[in-house]
């Protein structure tokens, strides 16, 4: 089984506005509200694909409802900690505007909470799979992922980590198996600026020399880079295509590489179903079906 922790889930509130004018009442064109968050996204390009996973993490209020009950109308299972205090976030994704997101903050996590999320982990076992991906709300110690590794490394239980900065760079010691950061994300741990695949293919080794045993770095624009445990180095560029949604374009990205090393055991083939994953979900208003995804594999390949 594969498990997705997401700690703190979202409303994406999608909307466009058509000739937005900063000051004024402005009116939305179009709107879309869709479960959110990093893990939850790999959740649904997952299920997508015919792979069942349990949804993890902390929900909290109306927000917090409706998030679960999208999640289970789509058919995905729901684990997920009710917490007392505040409410799950909404994220406000503006279209109009490249790159313009507002972020909620998230809702008070408690020990006694967090206490439940442990108690959840025990339950792993190996052969399974533990996605730790996003971001944490403030109320949660910044140790957060690291000590979930700790936990469940005694059950022999592989763990795939999609986080930057400190959450990712503390979790390298404890070997998981799959990390999967941008190019940004990785050129900010060496402190340079990674531009072509050439200039990320150093830095990935150099991160797999820290612990990561895979590291898949997603680059938007310029395609993607695996480096593998075998000691293999993938590189792909983009394909082509309208981009409609960039949004859950990575998490995409981690599914169908998750997907694809079910499926074969095989690095190459996981990288390609990784990548087009990516770029349908990309080159779509939602999260990629398995027919879009199917079909940009076949141009890869």
């Amino acid at each position: 089984m594969i498990y997705t922790v997401t700690l703190n889930p979202a409303i994406d509130y999608i909307i466009t506005v058509p000739e937005l004018q900063m000051g004024m009442t402005n009116r939305t064109g179009s709107e879309k509200l869709l479960p959110g968050g990093k893990g939850i996204n790999v959740s649904i390009v997952l299920k997508n694909l015919g792979i069942e996973t349990t949804a993890l993490g902390f929900i909290a209020g109306f927000t917090g409802d409706e998030i679960k009950r999208r999640l289970e109308k789509t058919g995905i299972h729901t684990d997920l900690i009710k917490v007392q205090q505040g409410y799950s976030r909404i994220n406000i994704k503006l279209k109009d505007v490249d790159g313009m997101e507002i972020n909620g903050s998230g809702p008070q996590i408690g020990k006694e909470e967090l206490n439940q999320l442990f108690a959840k982990m025990e339950a792993l076992k190996k052969g399974d799979l533990l996605v730790l991906a996003g971001s944490i709300p403030g109320s949660i110690p910044d140790t957060i992922y690291r000590d979930i590794m700790i936990q469940v490394s005694r059950q022999q239980v592989d763990v795939v980590v999609d986080a930057d900065g400190k959450l990712l760079e503390q979790s390298l010691k404890y070997r998981p198996f799959l990390i999967k950061p941008n190019h940004h994300e990785l050129g900010g741990i060496f402190g340079v600026t990674l531009k072509t695949r050439e200039d990320v293919i150093g830095y990935a080794v150099r991160m797999q020399e820290r612990g990561a045993r895979n590291v898949l770095v997603s680059m938007g624009a310029e395609g993607a880079v695996l480096a593998d445990e075998q000691g293999n180095v993938h590189s792909h560029e983009a394909l082509k295509g309208a981009l409609v949604n960039a949004v859950g374009a990575g998490d995409s990205m981690t599914a169908g590489f998750l997907a694809g090393w079910m499926e074969r055991q095989d690095y190459q083939h996981g990288f390609c179903l990784g990548l087009a994953a990516g770029s349908a979900s990309a080159f779509s208003e939602e999260l990629a079906v398995e027919e879009q995804i199917r079909e940009l594999y076949q141009q890869i390949i």
